[in-house]
């Protein structure tokens, strides 16, 4: 049986870190990787979570630019979103805890809100 040395193993791990690194991390809701549109915008959503509507889907028209043509709302009220660079997502109810897709920051807001209302940002 062949040994491996010390160095080539880390070589080899080192290497496997960073192809999985520039893998682009949107995935949909499901985990499925790849769930855009033709545009590359995340795929429309429509559910309740915990109680609370929530929707996302590509903006149409002007509008804040900072979710990259993409619109968020919890029971009606636009959340405003963020795409970073590395392709995660932000609200403004949880800024510092960004996650995969708009769905999932749809969620994560619902959660910190805890049954409070979402008060209209004004982004402009």
């Amino acid at each position: 049986m062949p040994h491996i040395s010390r160095r080539r193993a880390l070589t080899a791990v080192a290497t496997v870190g960073a192809t999985l690194a520039a893998v682009p991390a949107a995935r949909a809701a499901d985990g499925r990787p790849g769930a855009h549109d033709a545009h590359g915008s995340p795929e429309a959503f429509d559910e309740v979570y915990k109680g609370r509507r929530i929707q996302g889907r590509s903006r149409t028209g002007g509008g804040h630019h900072h979710g990259g043509g993409y619109a968020v709302y919890v029971d009606e009220v636009e959340l405003h979103v963020m795409r970073n660079a590395d392709g995660s997502w932000i609200s403004v109810v949880s800024h510092y805890d960004p996650v995969s897709t708009p769905r999932a920051a749809a969620r994560a807001a619902v959660d910190e809100l805890q049954g409070a209302r979402l008060v209209p940002f004004p982004a402009g």
